[in-house]
């Protein structure tokens, strides 16, 4: 509730794009998710607050009925943000009574509450990459929060590749710990010698690819990629406009000029890709990223889009705790992957096509949200979320 706490009773309704839901459905949702997977299945006594929230705040779960369509979020005007927070409250009382009782039926219960509270976490990170595409999209570009002081950097930070060897690596999640279901099993992978950049592509490296007509050039995009940057006219980033000669970028903290030495973000896989081709490189692989990531799965991770100093053991930086990382990855199932029975088989399972594997996280993650094997997907001309660049390259 707090991330909503800056915001208006108007701002919480309205939706931004296809992509974006409003706040209201948000903090609607994660109680909905609470009530119909958890309460009603395991606390005896617990009365659903109103029926028709099913139909209002189911997500794509199909095995639970029918469901607002997403496009239309923004049309729920009703139920009201004061029935949606009663539903909060009524949906937070019995789950402090279902605690109370101590999980009478074991890891499963247990099992399924944890699952809830890492599902509202990232719907905090949702709202608040849907609460910039909203105020991107209002014409007095207004800030969610008063600017934050942080340092402009008067020299670009060079970017170094760090040399991994190539053999049989062990990837995937060992259970200990929560993960998700298409974090495992856990297997092995050939990987050939690669470098990977050190830190995350920076604004300044993205304006030289603009003024060498990056997004005017053909022959450094994949087809799919090209024919968007037609069809929507993509000139820069998302976010990006040009005011008397300068780029600035709409951010939490309103519209902002765009900082020369931060990394770049709200980007697509098709600019990515292009860019990486544009600059020699490539992305690396979803295996590639997490056997380097491997070794510091600690979130440096802050409601602040600082430059990110944090390091890894392998020499990383900007790794959890600026922007999430494209990758070059296909969204597919692991060997022997087995999806979940029942509704909650649908949670990541059936996405398991047509899109790209991200990795890392982003400034707007929570805190213990984040780990090397985290797979984050998203489909390859999406690009409002915090994502930004890593590049990587064969080995010399």
């Amino acid at each position: 509730m707090s991330i909503a706490v800056p915001l208006s009773a108007e701002d919480m309704v309205v939706q931004a794009t296809d992509d974006a839901s409003p706040t209201k459905w948000h903090l609607a949702h994660t109680s909905w998710f609470f009530e119909s997977f958890v309460l009603s299945a395991h606390l005896a006594d617990y009365e659903i607050f109103d029926p028709a929230f099913n139909y209002c705040f189911n997500s794509y779960y199909e095995l639970l009925g029918e469901r607002q369509p997403r496009a239309k979020r923004g049309l729920l005007t009703r139920p009201s943000i004061e029935q949606v927070l009663a539903y909060r409250k009524h949906v937070d009382a019995a789950l402090e009574r279902l605690f109370a009782t101590g999980f009478p039926r074991g890891f499963d219960q247990a099992r399924l509450v944890e699952i809830g509270i890492n599902h509202e976490q990232q719907h905090q990170e949702l709202m608040l990459t849907d609460i910039v595409a909203l105020f991107a999209a209002n014409p007095l570009r207004p800030a969610y929060r008063a600017p934050t002081p942080r340092p402009r950097d008067g020299e670009l930070p060079e970017i170094n590749w760090i040399d991994v060897p190539a053999g049989l690596y062990r990837v995937g999640h060992e259970w200990s710990g929560f993960a998700w279901d298409n974090e495992s099993p856990r297997h092995s992978v050939f990987i050939h010698k690669y470098r990977l950049a050190d830190r995350l592509v920076a604004n300044a490296h993205w304006i030289e690819f603009i003024l060498d007509g990056g997004y005017r050039n053909p022959t450094l995009w994949q087809s799919d990629g090209w024919a968007t940057v037609q069809r929507e006219s993509w000139i820069a980033p998302l976010y990006w406009e040009r005011r008397d000669s300068e780029w600035m970028s709409m951010t939490l903290e309103g519209l902002q000029p765009v900082d020369p030495a931060a990394p770049v973000m709200h980007v697509s896989y098709y600019e990515a890709d292009a860019f990486a081709r544009w600059a020699g490189a490539r992305l690396p692989t979803e295996f590639e990223w997490e056997v380097a990531a491997a070794g510091d799965d600690n979130s440096q991770g802050r409601l602040n889009p600082a430059h990110g100093e944090s390091g890894t053991l392998a020499g990383l930086r900007q790794i959890y705790d600026v922007a999430w990382q494209w990758t070059a990855s296909a969204y597919l199932p692991y060997p022997s992957y087995r999806q979940p029975d029942g509704a909650l088989g649908e949670y990541n399972g059936k996405f398991m096509v047509g899109q790209h594997v991200l990795r890392g996280g982003s400034f707007a993650t929570p805190l213990g949200h984040t780990r090397a094997t985290y797979r984050n997907f998203f489909y390859p001309h999406q690009r409002w979320q915090f994502v930004g660049v890593r590049l990587a390259s064969e080995a010399v």
